[in-house]
């Protein structure tokens, strides 16, 4: 019995800590804690209150508060908030999960 609890905790280990990091495109110019980060594939780790999103030498920490909503997200998407033709970070939905990362814009500068 405990070798079966044992292998149960083993393989839900990786679905458990996948949720923490996962990769996102952005398919046009995003600006992210007043950073601008170009067009491309990055990585996105959440701790605690903060989402890291990084690519090579892009990396850029902003607050974020992390939602559980009540429908599965079947991809990840990005919404944007658009004024004066600058796309800031809102929310990622998380794919194949309940998850939503909403960004605050009030509290956000530069890293």
């Amino acid at each position: 019995m405990t070798k079966y609890i044992l292998a149960l905790g083993v393989c839900l280990l990786p679905v458990l800590s996948a949720a923490d990091s996962f990769g996102v495109t952005f398919y046009q110019k995003t600006v992210v804690a007043g950073k601008e980060l170009p067009p491309g594939e990055y990585r996105v780790k959440v701790e605690g209150n903060k989402a890291v999103i990084s690519k090579g030498r892009d990396v850029v920490e902003a607050p974020v508060r992390v939602e559980t909503t009540d429908a599965k997200y079947r991809g990840t998407s990005v919404r944007y908030m658009n004024g004066d033709g600058v796309y800031k970070l809102d929310e990622i939905r998380v794919r194949n999960s309940r998850t939503k990362l909403v960004f605050d814009h009030g509290n956000q500068a530069g890293s």
